[in-house]
């Protein structure tokens, strides 16, 4: 029986990507046991598309080349079956998001509920100490503070902090982030030096479960009524019907394109109301507020923000943060609650669904989801 290592035993999701594979690497020179494993998250007759030229992290080239990279270290892999729950956590809401005029952002809800909670519920089956991710961010325990605090990685042109605002304080204690003072090209490099066959592979698609990449193809399909001409509906400009759309669900605040309405200055979808089955466009001018009011709240460095805080937030994943008064206004901020933001400058097509995230310096502080925007009046 092989000797169990004193840094104990990690499982390594792995999307048979090169960030998953150069961490394999990494991990098994640093000493650990590693385990391998695949997160299976969909069945391709249950959300449509094509898997000729599915390139998506779960893609089943993906898996084969998770099988061999682990052969290559020596470690086992497993392939695990998580649709069920990853279908009710992440596609459900997915629908359900959309159809209520909003726009979700599934790999957030995916990191807590599937690539943490479930991936740690089964390594500890396996005996397994920690889980480990390809994420460029890291994660360290604050003796003062008493809590695991997440940071940007020294990448900040791939950091993913902004992604793992969900994630636990349980699920963060038995985390290890192996590439957080790595660049993309340093870990093309060490996975060149230690033979990994997938150090020049691309990118994978953000949302794994649309393999062809088109969500409105993929709503039709989940909801047949969206194909139904009475999806149908109607746009709006300053009050007065402008146009018709096929379907609120369809469109998303800031889009400009697929509008078909011509007006002497660019327009832009500014709100969404599913009850009425209306989108509203206006200006570029009319994209931009000064406030938001956001639920679901997840505090990562702090366990409280009543009182309100001076920190800097994104509202979208490509965002630059910039800076606001962060108000929690109840809840106990571990996944409920609501927090009141306002920035010192207004901000462009905040977005009911997607997740604010809130920073001080380099570490990740919390998120939330967006609810609504406003334009709060100046302070006298």
């Amino acid at each position: 029986m092989m000797k169990a290592s004193k840094k104990g035993t990690v499982v390594l999701g792995m999307s048979g990507g090169v960030d998953s594979s150069v961490c394999a690497a990494l991990l098994t020179e640093q000493g650990y046991d590693v385990i391998g494993i695949t997160i299976k998250t969909f069945n391709y007759d249950e959300v449509g598309g094509t898997i000729e030229g599915d390139k998506s992290c779960c893609s089943l080239d993906g898996i084969n080349d998770a099988r061999l990279i682990a052969a290559h270290f020596g470690f086992p892999h497993y392939v695990v079956d998580f649709s069920s729950p990853f279908g009710r956590a992440v596609i459900d809401d997915f629908v359900e998001e959309y159809l209520r005029g909003r726009t979700p952002n599934p790999c957030v809800i995916c990191n807590r509920k599937i690539k943490w909670e479930e991936l740690l519920r089964k390594g500890r089956q396996i005996g397994a100490d920690f889980v480990a991710m390809g994420h460029y961010a890291g994660v360290r325990y604050d003796e003062e503070l008493r809590r695991y605090v997440v940071s940007r990685g020294r990448d900040l042109r791939k950091d993913q902090s902004y992604m793992l605002w969900n994630v636990t304080q349980d699920s963060l204690s038995r985390t290890i982030l192996p590439l957080a003072e790595l660049t993309k090209e340093e870990v093309r490099a060490i996975g060149r030096r230690m033979g990994v066959r997938t150090a020049e592979k691309g990118e994978s698609f953000e949302i794994c479960f649309i393999t062809d990449n088109d969500y409105q193809r993929f709503l039709r399909h989940k909801v047949p009524a969206l194909r139904e001409p009475s999806a149908r509906g109607t746009i709006v400009f300053h009050g007065e019907p402008a146009g018709g759309h096929e379907g609120h669900p369809f469109y998303t605040v800031g889009q400009r394109k697929g509008l078909g309405i011509a007006h002497s200055e660019p327009l832009y979808v500014t709100g969404i109301d599913a009850a009425t089955n209306t989108v509203t466009v206006g200006t570029e001018r009319e994209l931009y507020h000064n406030a938001l009011i956001a639920s679901k709240l997840n505090l990562v460095k702090y366990p409280s923000l009543t009182g309100g805080r001076r920190l800097t937030v994104k509202v979208r994943y490509k965002d630059t943060d910039e800076p606001a008064a962060v108000t929690q206004l109840d809840g106990p901020g571990d996944g409920e609650g609501t927090v009141h933001v306002r920035f010192d400058a207004p901000k462009r097509a905040v977005t009911p669904g997607q997740s604010v995230v809130f920073y001080e310096g380099n570490d990740l502080v919390g998120g939330a989801v967006i609810d609504r925007a406003m334009n709060e009046p100046l302070s006298a």
